[in-house]
């Protein structure tokens, strides 16, 4: 397995060895012990499935407390994947790291906990998975707003499909800093 460090600390982007021939492929998703060995050491509690149209932007979300590490990754499709460090004191605090994860190149990304997440669908179509360090927890959960100019992402995007949720959230410089992690 191929292990990519980003800029951002702890946001790690994973090629997990795939066997192929003419009938499909094989690979391994999630094994604790390589993912520990590259230096992933982290439990995972819960996982989850969406499926998303083309142009749909989900994010940028984080829970706080009781923040989420994720390991992302696409089953069918194509998206834009971003983490933003959000960390007050983090050395890297507001940058982002984005990848392209798809069906084809079976990249995962892992998000740390105390970073931001959102993705945009590039296909016309997408499935997305991914596992999650801690529960889903209603009363952590918070969205800043996808274009923040302060943080800057360059999305393949200029005017996605979004929930209400995330065309109401808020940006970086406005968010309660009481809200964000501590680094």
């Amino acid at each position: 397995m191929k292990v990519t460090k980003t800029k951002l600390e702890g946001a790690l982007v994973f090629e997990p060895k795939v066997f192929g021939d003419e009938r499909g492929f094989f690979m391994e998703t999630f094994n604790q012990k390589r993912y520990e060995d590259a230096g992933l050491n982290a439990k995972f509690v819960q996982s989850n499935l969406s499926k998303s149209s083309k142009g749909v932007l989900r994010g940028l979300h984080f829970q706080n407390p009781n923040p989420q590490g994720k390991l992302v990754q696409i089953i069918v499709g194509e998206v834009f994947d971003v983490a933003v460090d959000i960390r007050k004191g983090s050395p890297t605090f507001g940058q982002w790291h984005g990848e392209f994860l798809s069906a084809e190149n079976h990249k995962q990304f892992y998000i740390p906990e105390g970073f931001a997440h959102g993705f945009c669908v590039t296909s016309e179509m997408a499935i997305f998975s991914y596992m999650c360090t801690n529960l889903y927890d209603v009363a952590s959960d918070n969205s800043l707003l996808w274009n923040d100019p302060k943080i800057g992402i360059k999305w393949p995007v200029t005017q996605p499909s979004l929930s209400e949720k995330d065309k109401n959230a808020i940006t970086l410089d406005t968010i309660n800093p009481d809200k964000l992690p501590d680094y």
